[in-house]
């Protein structure tokens, strides 16, 4: 018969330690162990220890990780864990000491009573893996533990821009789409035309206005997305003339009306690289104001893709502009050249920035398909998981990039509104 998963983890801790097993478990420690969440570090206020052989983490540290809130009953010496997911909750009650528990009502036993360490209750792991689903492996060479969390609904917006067509099938599986069509020109001025973003032609029936009353008949948010540079100070020129900005916020909401989009999303990049960064900021405060005054009058709601707060563009006040907005996707990415999958601490930094601005409600992690991989897509997605962030935003849609067997990839940590097409 195999050992069941947990058994031999506790078994490699306690042999890749430099102790005796005997040794370990009766000074009640083991060796300094890493714990992987999702792919990334998680903090924890104590040490995992070996209790007669069995693996003890600390309860409130992984549980809060994964949302699952905990409540410690100090008369009754209980911890409960009330988790809710789109199936309905999942309620377990710890009591320190006591190798019973229950789990939903029923009663479940576990290998190892709760402890407590330095105010810290610890747990079985393999308790907890069972009763909320994650996945626990270990790495004896390197004393990590690694922890999968469950697949869980998170909402997902999706970029449909350049060469993006091929995947039209999949617009059902997403919350929200955001249609690149349209951009700030070299004049200053927008425009629907040009090398990138700009509105396709027809081909036949199939008309941009279909596509985007298709996106909505599945139920997701269809969003006009214009993008603009500042390689050529067009942004900077449009922002700094009030005259461009009114032309401007009135052809951003005629084009997003007459599209039969019910939002618009701002993806506005580099402002505040170099000169007044202050002013840079002030001056898109100044039009993201303009624009939701306009787009709300018109029934319009207002997304923004934003540089993240840990990199080279300074000129983004968070703080004022989740305020104008529904909504900010961090674009978290192109940290580093070549296509490599993002550094998860940087992306962690970014996160936690950002939410020193805003609530978690307001905020979207960007992921950049053109940097994850199969494998490296549980990172990003985990840390907004983690954070309990209101979703995740993808750039973007096309083959090879955001596409059918990417987002098979994708569903082993996130459940996607729709199901699969072909």
């Amino acid at each position: 018969m195999r050992r069941p998963a947990l058994a031999v983890l506790a078994a490699a801790i306690l042999a890749s330690g430099g102790m005796q097993a005997g040794t370990a478990a009766a000074a009640g420690s083991a060796p300094s162990a890493t714990i992987l969440l999702d792919g990334y570090p998680l903090a924890f206020p104590a040490q995992p220890i070996i209790q007669n052989g069995t693996t003890m983490v600390p309860f409130r540290a992984i549980a809060e990780a994964l949302q699952i809130p905990v409540e410690w009953n100090a008369a009754g010496k209980t911890v409960t864990a009330v988790k809710t997911t789109d199936e309905g909750q999942r309620k377990v009650v710890l009591r320190q000491g006591s190798k019973q528990a229950t789990v939903d009502g029923a009663a479940a036993q576990l290998g190892a009573a709760p402890v407590q360490k330095n105010g810290t209750v610890l747990v079985p792991l393999s308790f907890f893996s069972s009763a909320f689903g994650a996945q626990v492996s270990w790495n004896g060479a390197t004393r990590t533990v690694s922890i999968v969390s469950p697949p869980e609904k998170l909402y997902t917006k999706a970029y449909y821009a350049i060469k993006s067509y091929s995947q039209v099938k999949q617009l059902g599986r997403f919350d929200a789409v955001a249609f690149g069509w349209g951009r700030i020109g070299e004049d200053g001025r927008l425009t629907l035309k040009g090398k990138d973003f700009y509105w396709p032609q027809a081909d036949g029936d199939v008309t941009p206005e279909s596509i985007v009353a298709g996106a909505g008949a599945a139920g997701g948010l269809t969003e006009f997305m214009v993008f603009s540079g500042d390689a050529k100070g067009e942004l900077t020129k449009m922002l700094g003339n009030s005259s461009l900005r009114a032309e401007t916020v009135k052809g951003i909401v005629d084009a997003a009306s007459q599209g039969g989009f019910k939002s618009i999303d701002l993806d506005f990049e580099g402002l505040g690289m170099t000169g007044d960064k202050a002013a840079a900021a002030q001056s898109f405060n100044v039009f993201v104001k303009e624009l939701r005054a306009a787009s709300k009058a018109a029934g319009l709601g207002l997304s923004l893709s934003l540089h993240p707060l840990n990199g080279s563009y300074k000129g983004y006040d968070y703080k004022t502009l989740a305020q104008l907005s529904d909504e900010i996707a961090i674009m978290a990415y192109d940290y580093e050249q070549g296509g490599k999958p993002e550094p998860l601490a940087k992306v962690d930094e970014a996160i936690r920035l950002a939410l020193k601005e805003t609530d978690r409600s307001k905020l979207l992690l960007g992921i950049n398909f053109n940097s994850e991989t199969a494998l490296s897509l549980s990172g990003p997605a985990g840390l907004a998981k983690r954070y309990g962030l209101k979703g995740i935003a993808l750039w973007r849609l096309g083959p090879g990039l955001v596409d059918a067997d990417s987002l098979t990839a994708l569903e082993r940590t996130v459940k996607l509104r729709g199901p699969a097409e072909g």
